[in-house]
């Protein structure tokens, strides 16, 4: 079971490694088509990460934008619990001062 940030960040540049492979693309290949450096293609296949934005350039040119909904599944609420709530907080409210005495 994966349970560090370093774990994940393998275990991402792994699977994007091997669906490169499946789509017979080398790395320089990827980089160009994704409009990023290759080294950002490297680093993040080795686990060493890379930006949000080269991320999603990969995987689009891979077509797994699916992986990106499931990071960020819409948000949905049911009619009965839209009533229980409140309206949603647009802003947070400022902090208390709290008075010395």
């Amino acid at each position: 079971m994966l349970t560090t940030s370093d774990e994940w960040e393998v275990e991402l540049g792994r699977q994007v490694r091997a669906l490169r492979l499946r789509q017979n693309l080398d790395q320089q290949q990827l980089a160009d088509q994704a409009g990023i450096a290759l080294n950002a293609v490297k680093n993040l296949e080795r686990g060493k990460g890379a930006t949000l934005r080269s991320l999603i350039r990969m995987l689009r040119v891979l077509n797994r934008v699916d992986w990106l909904r499931a990071l960020a599944p819409a948000v949905s609420i049911s009619p009965v619990q839209m009533l229980k709530t409140k309206a949603p907080r647009q802003r947070a409210s400022r902090r208390s001062k709290t008075k010395k005495t």
